[in-house]
C-alpha cells in the first residue's frame, strides 16, 4: 500500500484526506441520527451510501455527502408524525423527485433561489437545533415545537439546577463544545485530529473514568436497523399530509446540496460542479437510503471543506471515507455504545451555532435591509411554524420584494404655466405602480391639455398599457402610439 501511494501522489493525498473526512463524519453521522430520533446506525448507513454510491457518481468531485444537521429538525418532525418505518418511503420518494429534477435539468435553477432565504433557512434550523440539543445535553425531554423548545429553556435550566445527574450531563455537553472551540488554538500537529472527534473521545474517557451518570448511544448493529419499507409505509402515501414532507425533503436537500457545491467550488481550483448531474447523484443516494430505511442525505459543507483542506484531488477520497465508515460500523459497533449522548448534543449545538450567519446579517443590514428582513423573517417563521412553511414564507417575501423593485417607476410632472402639462414616466410600469400613476394623472388641473411621455419606460405591462389608453380616451386623446416606440417625440397626448 505504501509503495502504491508513493508512486501516485494524488492517490496518497486522497487516501490521507479520506481518513480526515472519516474522522469528521463518524461523530456527525451518529449525532445527527440521535438528534433526529432514529437509531445511531442509520446515520452511518446514510454516510456509507453517500461515500460508496454518491461519491462514485459525477457531479461535484470533492464535496462529501451524508446525513446533515440542516435536515435534523424536519426528519425529527417526520419521525414523530409518521414513524421510523415510514421514513424510508419519504426519503425514497424524495430521492426519486430529485432524480426527476436532475434528468429534467432543473438542478441549475436552484442557483436562482434568494441567498437571503437560504441563509434564513440555515439560521432557523440552527436556532431549533441549538434549543433542542440543550435539552438533550441535560438529559431532558425537549418540547416538540420550535417555539416550545425556546420558550421552555428557562424552565429546563431551573430543572437542571435541581438535579445532580442533569448538571453532570449538561457539564459534559458544555465541555464538548469548549474542546471543539479551543481545539483550533492547539498546535497544528494536534489539529490533524478533528476537533469533533477529539471532543467525543475525551467525553467518552471522562464518562468512563468518573462513572458519570449520563446516557450513552444505544446500538443494535447495521443489519438490525436496516428496514425495507413495507406495505403499511407505502399506504401512508394515500394521505395528503405526507406529501408536504416529501416535497420539503426533496427541495431542502437539493438546495442545501447545490449551495454546498457552489461553496466548495470556491475552495479549490479543480473541476467545477455540474449541477444537474449532482442532483442526479443526490437523488440516487436518497433513493437507496430510502430503500434501506435510513436518513436522507445532502452534500455537507463541514465534511466537504475538511476534504478540500486535507488536500483531496479526486473523488477517491470521498469514496474511501465511505469504505472506512462501513468497516467501522461492521467491525466496531461496540465503540458506538461508549459514546455519551451529551457529547453528541454538544457537537450539534456547535454545528447549529455555525449555521447562524451573524456576519451576513450585519452586512445585509448595512447595505440591503430588505434582504436582511427576508433572512430574519424566514428564520423566525421556521422556528414559529415549521421548516417547509417557513421556507415558503421566505420565498414569497423574496418574490414580492423582487417584483416591487422590478416595478420601480419615476413619474415627473412639469407645469410651466402655459401650454400643455408635461408628464414623464421612466422605469418599469407594472400593475404594482398603477394606483400611483392613475392618482397622479387624475390630480392634474382640469381644463388644461396634458402630454404623457412614455419614451423613458423600459417596460410596461398589459394592465398599465390598458389603463393609460383608457385614461387618454376618457380625456379626449387626439392620438396614441404603441409603448414599444421609445423615440422621445412619440407621446400619448390627452386634453384634460
Amino acid at each position: 500500500m505504501v509503495t502504491v501511494l508513493s508512486k501516485f501522489p494524488c492517490l496518497r493525498q486522497d487516501f490521507l484526506a479520506s481518513i480526515v473526512v472519516f474522522l469528521v463524519a463518524v461523530p456527525l453521522c451518529v449525532g445527527v441520527a440521535v438528534a433526529s430520533g432514529v437509531p445511531a446506525e442509520l446515520g452511518l448507513v446514510t454516510g456509507i451510501v453517500g461515500g460508496l454510491l454518491t461519491g462514485l457518481m459525477p457531479g461535484s468531485s470533492l464535496q462529501v455527502s451524508g446525513p446533515a444537521a440542516g435536515l435534523t429538525v424536519i426528519v425529527f418532525e417526520a419521525v414523530s408524525e409518521f414513524g421510523v418505518g415510514t421514513l424510508g418511503v419519504i426519503v425514497l420518494i424524495a430521492g426519486l423527485l430529485q432524480l426527476a429534477m436532475g434528468f429534467l435539468k432543473i438542478g441549475r435553477w436552484f442557483r436562482a433561489i434568494s441567498v437571503s432565504v437560504v441563509e434564513g433557512m440555515l439560521c432557523g434550523i440552527g436556532l431549533v437545533i441549538i434549543a433542542g440539543q440543550i435539552y438533550a445535553a441535560a438529559g431532558l425531554k425537549a418540547p416538540e415545537t420550535g417555539i416550545g423548545k425556546i420558550a421552555g429553556l428557562p424552565g429546563a435550566f431551573a430543572d437542571t439546577l435541581g438535579s445532580t445527574e442533569a448538571l453532570a450531563s449538561l457539564a459534559l455537553g458544555a465541555g464538548t463544545i469548549a474542546v471543539i472551540v479551543l481545539w483550533k488554538k492547539m498546535p497544528k500537529a494536534v489539529q490533524s485530529v478533528p476537533g469533533a472527534l477529539a471532543a467525543v473521545l475525551l467525553a467518552t474517557v471522562a464518562t468512563a473514568a468518573f462513572s458519570l451518570p449520563v446516557a450513552t448511544v444505544q446500538v443494535e448493529g447495521l443489519l438490525g436497523v436496516i428496514q425495507l419499507p413495507g406495505a403499511d409505509a407505502f399506504g401512508e402515501l394515500a394521505g395528503p399530509a405526507i406529501w408536504g414532507t416529501i416535497v420539503a425533503f426533496a427541495l431542502i436537500a437539493s438546495a442545501e446540496s447545490l449551495f454546498s457545491a457552489a461553496a466548495v467550488d470556491r475552495l479549490h481550483d479543480g473541476p467545477r460542479t455540474e449541477y444537474n448531474k449532482e442532483m442526479i447523484a443526490q437523488g440516487a443516494g436518497n433513493t437507496v437510503c430510502g430503500l434501506l430505511g435510513a436518513l436522507p442525505m445532502t452534500a455537507v459543507i463541514v465534511r466537504s471543506s475538511a476534504n478540500v483542506a486535507a488536500g483531496a484531488k479526486t473523488k477517491a477520497s470521498r469514496v474511501l471515507h465511505g469504505v472506512w465508515l462501513l468497516l467501522f460500523a461492521a467491525a466496531m459497533p461496540w465503540a458506538l455504545a461508549l459514546i455519551p449522548i451529551p457529547a453528541l448534543a454538544g457537537i450539534l449545538v456547535h454545528a447549529g451555532w455555525k449555521l447562524i450567519p451573524f456576519r451576513q446579517i450585519a452586512s445585509l443590514w448595512r447595505s440591503h435591509r430588505g434582504e436582511a428582513l427576508i433572512l430574519v423573517v424566514t428564520a423566525v417563521a421556521i422556528v414559529a411554524v415549521n421548516m417547509f412553511e417557513g421556507v415558503l414564507i421566505g420565498l414569497a417575501l423574496a418574490v414580492a420584494k423582487t417584483a416591487w423593485e422590478a416595478s420601480h417607476l419615476k413619474l415627473e410632472v412639469i407645469d410651466k404655466g402655459a401650454g400643455p402639462i408635461q408628464v414623464y414616466l421612466s422605469g418599469n410600469a407594472t400593475f404594482l405602480r398603477l394606483p400611483k400613476i392613475l392618482s397622479s394623472l387624475e390630480a392634474l388641473p382640469q381644463g388644461r391639455p396634458a402630454e404623457l411621455d412614455l419614451s423613458g419606460l423600459h417596460h410596461i405591462d398589459h394592465a398599465c398599457r390598458t389603463a393609460l389608453d383608457n385614461w387618454a380616451e376618457r380625456h379626449g386623446a387626439i392620438g396614441t402610439e404603441p409603448v414599444e416606440v421609445t423615440a422621445a417625440e412619440k407621446k400619448v397626448t390627452a386634453d384634460t
